[in-house]
């Protein structure tokens, strides 16, 4: 009786070329990715505490309000203004560029809507000519640039519509505590830092001011992970 052999099946060797294929399409993938769907951003200041703590991660949505020139990587000017755009909403979290320097991101929360005055008075915020509502919540811990934190008194700040978010404020008189009557210009927003006594935002012309919708990069959706606040946090919704 004889035996049929059966040969066993050569496993096939990927070329250099197939390999410098599949990683041409795995970047591919991942820049259309970040272009229209989710973009990873690092937080790199203390503007926003204790909403978001210096070297938090985050994922910006691309798709909230549609997509600008500054939806995609380097920020080719493929076209004006935006597209399949929806308007932003008072209280959203967003990254955006500043006009006088686009090639740098800033994240703040979107206070003042076109049409919107706003104006700063002891360090209370009105808004329409009404002020803004405050709750005091305790204190919130922030590092005090020594390797060690300090505690800042925290408020709930609730806006017309109803959404409640935190602020810091150290209850000195800050820099931009009283300021003049700001008015939003048509397709602009007014943005602020929610550690109000430490943030660079709309309140200085210099340099932010008024933010054109154009310049928005998207949505701060989630927190991907933290180590900051004296806890470690994983997919945490931004408020």
């Amino acid at each position: 009786m004889t035996t049929e052999q059966t040969a066993k099946p050569t496993k096939k060797k990927e070329t250099m070329g197939e390999v410098i294929r599949s990683f041409l399409f795995m970047v591919l993938l991942a820049l259309v990715f970040r272009s229209v769907a989710y973009e990873p951003f690092h937080i790199p200041s203390g503007s926003m505490l204790s909403t978001l703590y210096e070297g938090d991660y985050i994922f910006v949505s691309k798709f909230s309000y549609g997509y600008s020139r500054f939806s995609f990587p380097f920020s080719p000017k493929l076209f004006d203004g935006r597209v399949l755009e929806t308007l932003p909403k008072r209280g959203d979290v967003v990254v955006f560029r500043p006009p006088g320097q686009i090639r740098t991101d800033y994240i703040k929360r979107i206070m003042g809507l076109p049409g919107d005055t706003l104006q700063m008075k002891q360090g209370r915020l009105y808004l329409n000519g009404e002020i803004v509502e405050q709750t005091r919540k305790g204190e919130a811990p922030v590092p005090d640039g020594n390797g060690g934190w300090r505690q800042v008194p925290r408020f709930d700040e609730t806006l017309p519509e109803g959404r409640t978010h935190s602020i810091l404020d150290d209850e000195r008189e800050g820099l931009a505590d009283n300021t003049p009557l700001f008015t939003v210009p048509a397709g602009h927003y007014f943005v602020m830092g929610d550690n109000r006594d430490h943030s660079q935002d709309s309140r200085f012309t210099d340099p932010v001011g008024y933010v054109p919708f154009e310049n928005i990069v998207g949505r701060a959706d989630i927190i991907a992970f933290s180590l900051k606040g004296l806890s470690g946090r994983w997919f945490r919704a931004i408020d």
